[in-house]
Protein backbone atom coordinates (compact mmCIF):
# COMPACT_ATOMS: atom_id res chain seq x y z
CA UNK A 1 0.00 0.00 0.00
CA UNK A 2 2.70 2.53 0.77
CA UNK A 3 4.53 1.38 -2.65
CA UNK A 4 1.20 2.10 -4.60
CA UNK A 5 0.52 5.64 -3.11
CA UNK A 6 4.69 6.53 -3.38
CA UNK A 7 3.99 5.66 -6.96
CA UNK A 8 0.61 7.41 -7.33
CA UNK A 9 1.73 10.62 -5.91
CA UNK A 10 5.12 10.91 -7.90
CA UNK A 11 3.15 9.49 -11.26
CA UNK A 12 0.76 12.74 -10.27
CA UNK A 13 3.10 14.91 -8.95
CA UNK A 14 2.24 18.16 -10.91
CA UNK A 15 -1.50 17.49 -9.52
CA UNK A 16 -0.35 16.94 -6.34
CA UNK A 17 2.04 20.21 -6.04
CA UNK A 18 -1.33 22.04 -7.33
CA UNK A 19 -3.56 20.36 -4.74
CA UNK A 20 -0.58 22.09 -1.83
CA UNK A 21 -0.24 25.36 -3.28
CA UNK A 22 -4.10 25.42 -3.33
CA UNK A 23 -5.32 23.90 -0.33
CA UNK A 24 -2.12 24.00 1.97
CA UNK A 25 -0.22 26.44 0.76
CA UNK A 26 -0.19 29.13 4.14
CA UNK A 27 0.68 25.44 6.05
CA UNK A 28 3.77 24.82 3.68
CA UNK A 29 4.67 28.71 3.80
CA UNK A 30 4.56 29.27 0.08
CA UNK A 31 5.40 32.61 -0.98
CA UNK A 32 5.58 34.20 -4.31
CA UNK A 33 9.82 34.00 -3.31
CA UNK A 34 9.89 30.59 -2.62
CA UNK A 35 6.44 28.53 -3.62
CA UNK A 36 7.99 25.83 -5.37
CA UNK A 37 10.74 25.21 -2.63
CA UNK A 38 8.50 25.24 0.21
CA UNK A 39 5.64 23.17 -1.71
CA UNK A 40 8.68 20.55 -2.97
CA UNK A 41 9.22 20.22 0.90
CA UNK A 42 5.66 19.74 1.42
CA UNK A 43 5.64 16.98 -1.22
CA UNK A 44 8.86 15.40 0.55
CA UNK A 45 7.20 15.43 4.04
CA UNK A 46 4.23 13.97 2.46
CA UNK A 47 5.95 10.72 0.79
CA UNK A 48 8.04 10.39 3.75
CA UNK A 49 5.71 10.96 6.69
CA UNK A 50 2.34 10.68 5.69
CA UNK A 51 2.59 7.80 3.54
CA UNK A 52 4.27 5.50 5.55
CA UNK A 53 1.60 6.88 8.52
CA UNK A 54 -1.29 5.75 6.51
CA UNK A 55 0.78 1.80 6.02
CA UNK A 56 1.29 1.95 9.46
CA UNK A 57 -2.56 2.60 10.24
CA UNK A 58 -3.50 0.35 8.19
CA UNK A 59 -1.77 -2.58 8.95
CA UNK A 60 -2.99 -2.68 12.11
CA UNK A 61 -6.74 -2.22 11.36
CA UNK A 62 -5.75 -5.63 9.01
CA UNK A 63 -4.25 -6.85 11.93
CA UNK A 64 -7.31 -6.11 13.87
CA UNK A 65 -9.97 -7.86 11.51
CA UNK A 66 -7.38 -10.49 10.97
CA UNK A 67 -8.01 -11.09 14.74
CA UNK A 68 -11.18 -11.21 14.71
CA UNK A 69 -11.43 -13.08 11.69
CA UNK A 70 -9.53 -16.60 13.70
CA UNK A 71 -11.77 -16.02 16.78
CA UNK A 72 -14.92 -15.76 15.56
CA UNK A 73 -14.34 -17.87 12.14
CA UNK A 74 -16.85 -20.76 13.17
CA UNK A 75 -19.59 -18.44 14.25
CA UNK A 76 -19.50 -16.90 10.48
CA UNK A 77 -22.08 -17.74 8.39
CA UNK A 78 -21.46 -19.69 5.86
CA UNK A 79 -18.52 -22.55 5.12
CA UNK A 80 -16.12 -21.45 3.18
CA UNK A 81 -13.19 -20.36 4.74
CA UNK A 82 -12.01 -18.23 1.71
CA UNK A 83 -15.59 -16.47 1.18
CA UNK A 84 -15.56 -15.63 5.02
CA UNK A 85 -12.07 -14.34 4.53
CA UNK A 86 -13.04 -11.80 1.45
CA UNK A 87 -16.02 -10.66 3.83
CA UNK A 88 -13.89 -9.91 6.25
CA UNK A 89 -11.37 -8.14 4.05
CA UNK A 90 -13.93 -6.23 2.55
CA UNK A 91 -14.86 -4.93 6.26
CA UNK A 92 -11.70 -3.83 7.01
CA UNK A 93 -11.21 -2.47 3.41
CA UNK A 94 -14.23 -0.26 4.20
CA UNK A 95 -12.75 0.78 7.51
CA UNK A 96 -9.65 2.45 5.96
CA UNK A 97 -11.57 4.48 3.66
CA UNK A 98 -14.37 5.87 5.90
CA UNK A 99 -11.52 6.47 8.36
CA UNK A 100 -9.14 8.08 5.52
CA UNK A 101 -6.42 5.28 5.88
CA UNK A 102 -6.66 3.67 1.96
CA UNK A 103 -4.65 6.20 0.38
CA UNK A 104 -5.01 9.85 -1.45
CA UNK A 105 -7.90 11.03 -3.29
CA UNK A 106 -7.30 14.50 -4.69
CA UNK A 107 -8.59 14.33 -8.07
CA UNK A 108 -10.29 12.01 -10.06
CA UNK A 109 -7.42 10.04 -11.31
CA UNK A 110 -5.96 9.42 -8.15
CA UNK A 111 -9.02 8.23 -6.63
CA UNK A 112 -9.68 5.78 -9.82
CA UNK A 113 -6.32 4.56 -9.18
CA UNK A 114 -6.61 4.40 -5.58
CA UNK A 115 -9.94 2.78 -5.33
CA UNK A 116 -8.72 0.04 -8.02
CA UNK A 117 -5.72 -0.71 -6.30
CA UNK A 118 -7.98 -1.09 -2.84
CA UNK A 119 -10.57 -3.61 -4.03
CA UNK A 120 -7.34 -5.64 -5.68
CA UNK A 121 -5.92 -5.43 -1.87
CA UNK A 122 -9.14 -6.57 -0.34
CA UNK A 123 -9.26 -9.55 -2.78
CA UNK A 124 -5.98 -10.55 -1.86
CA UNK A 125 -5.77 -9.76 1.46
CA UNK A 126 -8.80 -12.18 2.03
CA UNK A 127 -7.11 -14.86 -0.35
CA UNK A 128 -4.38 -15.29 2.11
CA UNK A 129 -6.07 -14.86 5.55
CA UNK A 130 -8.18 -17.46 4.33
CA UNK A 131 -5.26 -19.45 3.21
CA UNK A 132 -3.06 -19.06 6.08
CA UNK A 133 -6.02 -19.84 8.68
CA UNK A 134 -6.36 -23.62 6.67
CA UNK A 135 -2.63 -23.97 7.04
CA UNK A 136 -2.64 -23.34 11.23
CA UNK A 137 -5.60 -24.58 11.97
CA UNK A 138 -7.09 -28.41 11.71
CA UNK A 139 -10.64 -29.26 11.66
CA UNK A 140 -12.47 -31.50 14.03
CA UNK A 141 -15.93 -32.70 14.11
CA UNK A 142 -17.16 -33.51 17.95
CA UNK A 143 -19.92 -35.93 18.53
CA UNK A 144 -21.54 -38.02 21.18
CA UNK A 145 -22.88 -41.37 20.83
CA UNK A 146 -26.31 -40.02 22.52
CA UNK A 147 -25.88 -36.52 23.30
CA UNK A 148 -29.34 -37.11 25.57
CA UNK A 149 -27.02 -38.90 27.92
CA UNK A 150 -22.83 -37.23 27.29
CA UNK A 151 -22.30 -33.27 26.26
CA UNK A 152 -18.50 -33.13 25.03
CA UNK A 153 -17.01 -30.36 26.61
CA UNK A 154 -13.65 -28.45 25.46
CA UNK A 155 -12.34 -26.63 27.05
CA UNK A 156 -15.55 -25.75 29.56
CA UNK A 157 -17.80 -25.53 26.20
CA UNK A 158 -20.16 -27.75 24.83
CA UNK A 159 -19.36 -28.49 21.49
CA UNK A 160 -22.01 -31.56 21.09
CA UNK A 161 -22.72 -32.18 17.45
CA UNK A 162 -20.24 -29.25 16.12
CA UNK A 163 -17.59 -29.04 14.06
CA UNK A 164 -14.79 -26.21 15.14
CA UNK A 165 -11.55 -25.19 14.36
CA UNK A 166 -7.96 -25.33 16.33
CA UNK A 167 -4.69 -24.60 16.29
CA UNK A 168 -2.64 -27.18 14.54
CA UNK A 169 -0.46 -28.58 17.44
CA UNK A 170 -2.86 -27.54 20.44
CA UNK A 171 -3.86 -28.94 23.60
CA UNK A 172 -7.24 -28.88 24.67
CA UNK A 173 -9.12 -29.82 27.75
CA UNK A 174 -11.88 -32.44 26.51
CA UNK A 175 -14.86 -33.75 29.10
CA UNK A 176 -17.64 -35.88 29.19
CA UNK A 177 -20.56 -34.48 30.97
CA UNK A 178 -22.56 -37.50 31.82
CA UNK A 179 -26.62 -37.19 33.02
CA UNK A 180 -27.21 -39.31 36.34
CA UNK A 181 -28.58 -42.57 34.14
CA UNK A 182 -25.02 -42.92 31.96
CA UNK A 183 -22.09 -44.79 32.15
CA UNK A 184 -19.20 -43.39 29.98
CA UNK A 185 -17.33 -45.78 27.89
CA UNK A 186 -14.54 -44.29 26.36
CA UNK A 187 -14.07 -42.13 23.17
CA UNK A 188 -13.08 -42.94 19.92
CA UNK A 189 -11.00 -40.71 17.49
CA UNK A 190 -10.29 -40.62 13.77
CA UNK A 191 -7.79 -38.62 11.75
CA UNK A 192 -5.04 -36.06 13.96
CA UNK A 193 -7.04 -36.46 16.89
CA UNK A 194 -5.50 -38.14 20.06
CA UNK A 195 -5.87 -38.31 23.72
CA UNK A 196 -3.69 -38.67 26.72
CA UNK A 197 -6.13 -41.28 27.81
CA UNK A 198 -9.03 -42.88 25.57
CA UNK A 199 -10.70 -44.20 28.63
CA UNK A 200 -11.01 -41.58 30.76
CA UNK A 201 -14.26 -39.01 30.66
CA UNK A 202 -11.79 -36.36 31.61
CA UNK A 203 -8.41 -36.06 29.50
CA UNK A 204 -6.18 -34.01 27.16
CA UNK A 205 -6.98 -33.86 23.63
CA UNK A 206 -3.94 -32.94 21.10
CA UNK A 207 -4.75 -31.64 17.66
CA UNK A 208 -2.31 -32.77 14.86
CA UNK A 209 -4.24 -32.83 11.60
CA UNK A 210 -8.50 -32.84 10.67
CA UNK A 211 -10.09 -35.66 12.61
CA UNK A 212 -12.77 -36.63 14.64
CA UNK A 213 -14.27 -37.38 17.94
CA UNK A 214 -17.09 -39.15 19.64
CA UNK A 215 -17.96 -39.70 22.99
CA UNK A 216 -19.16 -43.36 23.99
CA UNK A 217 -21.78 -43.77 26.52
CA UNK A 218 -24.68 -46.56 27.86
CA UNK A 219 -27.33 -46.15 30.07
CA UNK A 220 -26.73 -47.75 33.46
CA UNK A 221 -28.65 -51.25 33.85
Amino acid sequence: MAVFNVILLYSLKPEVFNVISTSYGSICGATAANATANIESCFDSVVAVDVPYLAFVAFFVSLIYAGLFGRFHDALPGSNTTLKAEAIAALAGVNLVVFGFSGFYFNTEAATATGAFLVAWTIVFGYYLGRLYRKYTRVVEITSQNPALLKVLVDNSDLTGKSRTFAATSNHKLKALLSDNASFKGWATKGGVTLEDPKSFETVMEINGNGSINGKVSKKS
